[in-house]
């Protein structure tokens, strides 16, 4: 069938056999600890560091509140992450918030998000990243003047086709990409870091003099300048994705989150410092690109340097994000809420290239009208919405099943608080500032009801699908798989 009914037997037992029942496809445990590390490292540092410290700092008016703001952001994706890790344990299958979703409340909810997110969510993150690699990569080209859009758009559409052959080909050379990528972001950050600690043992602290002056205190403007610090921690969850993948899940899942979230916030407060070291807030406010007006004014001659980075981080993340993303679109394939060629794997690569191909298409369509900031506001209303349904998830598997084996605890009052802050900044925007934007995104969310019913609830399969089906399996080369049994 093209939509597979979804599988309410043992995951130890509903695997589908090949070659007549002798052989079993499954993704490989590939990704270690160093490579989870750098999964979540690499793919939160992306463009958000080097674009939305102005965005942050124009919401909520100076220098003081909006490092309280990335701070916040910070132990707020460390509360978030911690969380998952405790539902990776209880529920060892890939998929992130689909998967939870899907075990907890049922196969509706779980449907809607692996909806939104498969054809709107992750590609309009894909596209907002690789945008931002493509305006720093070709930005020393059109020094003094603003780089063509079309340039732009062809630059980021060529990485999101590389990005496809790198994930399509094997899942060890993804994962070499990331930690290689994610060093050199770290590198790069580095340098702005001790570049600031200099201008700050030099005297150059104008910028934190009154540094409380002139704070926003509205709850709308304070939500959206979460949005934007949030958009650079994004990626805390994405191990959670791949969680079939990982050597150890039980063990590698928390350390990785323990090890890169509480690395990354440091390394972003000490950043956003450099920064203001380095600018006035008014300076900062009218920088376009803030890496590179830093790299300007410290660096001088080798300020190009800025430019390499930021293309290099952009890169990585968009890696990481790509990773991820193709893997929620496999998952739901596989559960039979997406089309079943999309749950199948290359038979000699064993990637799940037909999702990754999809995630790519869809990218590709969101880069023609790509926007970085609506897509950020628009990706962070979505992402809150479903992070606060799936903590809410753990909450409940806390309260009435405390019976579930688990590996890993969290303590009931970290995932309040996120659950707190997902209803603040699900509601805040609403309430404070209501935006058309977000009918449409209300509304685009619950259209898939009405492909659900049809296609998931009665199970209407249409033929011609079918026949498309075999026809896409013979060309791409690709099989059905079977879970892995952790």
């Amino acid at each position: 069938s093209t939509m597979r009914e979804r599988k309410t037997t043992d995951p130890l037992h509903s695997s589908t056999d090949l070659s007549e029942g002798k052989e079993k496809l499954r993704l490989k445990q590939e990704v270690s600890l160093i490579s989870g590390v750098s999964l979540i490292a690499g793919t939160m540092i992306g463009s958000g560091i080097f674009m939305s410290p102005e965005w942050v700092l124009h919401h909520m008016g100076n220098p003081a509140s909006s490092l309280l703001i990335w701070a916040a952001c910070g132990l707020l994706a460390m509360f978030g992450a911690l969380s998952y890790a405790e539902l990776g344990t209880i529920i060892k299958e890939s998929g992130g918030e689909y998967i939870y979703i899907l075990r907890i409340f049922g196969s509706f909810p779980a449907f809607l998000f692996a909806y939104t997110s498969v054809i709107l969510v992750r590609p309009a993150s894909l596209a907002a990243v690789c945008l931002s690699f493509a305006e720093y990569t070709i930005a020393p080209f059109y020094p003094g003047c603003s780089s063509p859009q079309v340039a732009v758009k062809c630059t980021a559409a060529t990485c999101i086709l590389i990005l496809t052959i790198i994930n399509c080909l094997n899942v060890r050379l993804a994962t070499s990409v990331m930690n290689i990528f994610t060093a050199a972001k770290l590198l790069a950050l580095l340098v702005i870091v001790v570049g600031g600690l200099v201008l700050l043992a030099k005297g150059q602290t104008q910028s934190f003099q009154n540094g409380f002056q002139g704070t926003t205190a509205g709850i709308g403007t304070v939500g959206v300048a979460f949005y934007q610090g949030l958009w650079s921690y994004d990626g805390w969850n994405n191990l959670n994705y791949v969680t079939e993948e990982l050597k150890k899940p039980e063990v590698t899942l928390p350390r990785a989150v323990m090890i890169a979230i509480p690395l990354v916030t440091c390394l972003y407060l000490l950043v956003n410092v450099s920064y203001l070291a380095a600018m006035t807030p008014s300076e900062l406010l009218s920088s376009g690109a803030v890496a590179v007006t830093w790299g300007d004014k410290v660096l001088g001659s080798w300020a190009w340097l800025i430019s390499l980075s930021v293309a290099l981080s952009t890169f990585g993340s968009s890696n990481g994000t790509f990773f991820s993303g193709g893997r929620v679109c496999y998952i739901a394939a596989r559960e039979g809420h997406m089309p079943d060629i999309l749950s199948m794997a290359h038979v000699r690569c064993l990637t799940p290239s037909p999702a990754l191909l999809f995630t790519s298409a869809m990218s590709l369509i969101m880069i023609i009208s790509g926007n970085f900031t609506s897509i950020v506001n628009f990706f962070s209303f979505m992402a809150w919405l479903f992070y606060g349904m799936t903590i809410s998830g753990l909450l409940y598997l806390k309260i009435k099943k405390p019976e579930l084996p688990r590996s890993y605890k969290v303590p009931i009052i970290i995932p309040i608080i996120v659950l707190m802050a997902a209803v603040y900044l699900v509601l805040a925007p609403i309430i404070d500032q209501p935006q058309t934007e977000i009918l449409y995104i209300v509304l685009f969310l619950f259209s898939g009801i009405i492909f659900y019913f049809p296609l998931v609830h009665f199970k209407y399969h249409p033929r011609f699908l079918q026949r498309v089906t075999l026809h896409l399996q013979l060309l791409l080369e690709v099989a059905p798989t079977t879970r892995d049994a952790n």
